[in-house]
């Protein structure tokens, strides 16, 4: 096996660069792929209203895409 000498501010800068990826890839395993809370677009829908942080443009669209998906259900 051969050394490699590297500055310790490179160290710092790669170790963090993995720690990072360690998070995301972490997170990635444990969320991206779980099922979501409810299958019901009428309640999905009723939660994106309530919160008053989406516009109307974007919540005809979230309904339309619902409406598309096999996944949910009216």
């Amino acid at each position: 096996m051969s050394t490699i000498t590297i500055s310790k501010a490179k160290y710092q800068e790669l170790k963090n660069k993995a720690e990072a990826y360690e998070r995301i890839a972490r997170f990635i395993e444990g969320d991206l792929f779980s099922p979501p809370p409810s299958k019901s677009a009428t309640k999905i829908m009723e939660k994106f209203k309530k919160t008053g942080r989406y516009n109307l443009q974007f919540l005809k669209s979230l309904e339309k895409g619902l409406a598309r998906s096999s996944r949910f259900k009216k």
